[in-house]
C-alpha cells in the first residue's frame, strides 16, 4: 500500500490551490493508493503536516503552493528519519526550486507530471536551525522584498524584486560583511550577498548558470558594488547567465560559508526574512528526493 499527502495553500495564486484540488487528488490517485489532503489555515501547518507524513511513513508529501509553501514542506521533513519523496505543484509569484527543477509553473501541467515523474536527488540548505530550499540573500535585498506589493508581484513577477532592487540600492551605502569559508573569504563592503542552491534566483532562471539541484554546493555571489548604472551594466549578463563574470561580483562555490556583520543586517531566505546575522550557511547534499521530469 502506498500513500502520498497532498498538503495545499488554500490562499495561494489567487486561490489556485481550491480550484485545483480535486485534479490534483485524482492524478496522485493512479500513482499511490492512498491520498491524504490537507488544507493549510495558517503559518506552519505545512510543517506540521509534513512532519507527520514523515512518521507516518508516507511514501511522498506533495506540496501545492507557493515557495513559502514549500519550504514549509521541506522543513517538517529535513530531520525526519524516514524522509517521503517532495512532489511540488507550484502557486506561487516566483517558484524558484520548480523552475530549477523544470517542473511546469501552470498548476495544470504541473499536477499532471505528478502521475509517473521519475524521483531524483535534491540538495537543501541549513542556515542556524532553519532550512532552505533555493537561496539566502543578506543586506538590501530583504528591505527590496518587503517593499514589493501584492499588486506588484502579480502584474510584474519577478521584476517587481529587481525594480525594488534598484530603488534600495539607488539610496543606501552598501554594508559591511565579513564572510569566511574554507575556499575564499571577504572582508569588506557590498551591498547584496547571494547564496544560491540552484540556477534560479528571483525567477531569473540563468542567474546561477553552473548550479545543479544536486550538486552539493552553495554557489556564493558577492555583489562588491551596485549602484543604479552599475545594476543597468549587469542586467544584460544577469539575463544571459553571466553575472558570475561581472566587473562587479565575486563568485565562487563551497559547501559551509559564516557571514558576519558589525551591523545588525537582515538575512532573507526564499523570499521571506529570517533573522540577522551573524549566520551560518551549509548544503546538506542530496538529502531529499523530487518528483521532477527528466531534462531535455
Amino acid at each position: 500500500m502506498s500513500k502520498v499527502m497532498l498538503i495545499i495553500n488554500p490562499s495561494s495564486g489567487k486561490e489556485l490551490g481550491k480550484k485545483h484540488a480535486e485534479l490534483a487528488e485524482g492524478t496522485l490517485a493512479q500513482r499511490f493508493t492512498e491520498v491524504d489532503v490537507r488544507f493549510t489555515e495558517k503559518e506552519l501547518d505545512a510543517t506540521e503536516f509534513a512532519t507527520q507524513a514523515s512518521l507516518g511513513h508516507y511514501d511522498a508529501v506533495v506540496a501545492m503552493g507557493g515557495d513559502g509553501t514549500v519550504n514549509e514542506v521541506i522543513t517538517g521533513i529535513a530531520e525526519q528519519a524516514h524522509r517521503p519523496t517532495l512532489g511540488i505543484v507550484p502557486l506561487g509569484t516566483v517558484n524558484d526550486l520548480a523552475r530549477a527543477l523544470h517542473i511546469p509553473t501552470d498548476p495544470e501541467e504541473a499536477i499532471s507530471i505528478l502521475e509517473d515523474a521519475p524521483s531524483r536527488p535534491l540538495d537543501i540548505g541549513k542556515y542556524d536551525d532553519h532550512y532552505f530550499m533555493n537561496v539566502i540573500a543578506v543586506g538590501l535585498i530583504a528591505e527590496a522584498v518587503e517593499e514589493v506589493s501584492v499588486e506588484q508581484k502579480t502584474s510584474l513577477g519577478s521584476v517587481a524584486y529587481f525594480i525594488e532592487g534598484l530603488k534600495a540600492f539607488k539610496d543606501h551605502s552598501p554594508y559591511p560583511i565579513r564572510l569566511t569559508a574554507e575556499e575564499e573569504s571577504f572582508d569588506g563592503e557590498t551591498p547584496l550577498l547571494i547564496i544560491s542552491l540552484t540556477n534560479s534566483v528571483g525567477g531569473f532562471e540563468s542567474f546561477a548558470k553552473d548550479a545543479r539541484v544536486d550538486d552539493g554546493l552553495l554557489h556564493v555571489f558577492i555583489v562588491k558594488q551596485l549602484g543604479f548604472f552599475d545594476a543597468l551594466q549587469a542586467l544584460p549578463k544577469l539575463l544571459t547567465g553571466k553575472i558570475s563574470d561581472a566587473d562587479q561580483v565575486e563568485y565562487f562555490t563551497t559547501k559551509e560559508v559564516h557571514v558576519d556583520s558589525k551591523e545588525r543586517l537582515p538575512i532573507n531566505a526564499d523570499g521571506d526574512t529570517a533573522g540577522h546575522l551573524p549566520v551560518t550557511v551549509q548544503v546538506l547534499s542530496q538529502h531529499l528526493t523530487v518528483f521532477a521530469p527528466v531534462s531535455k
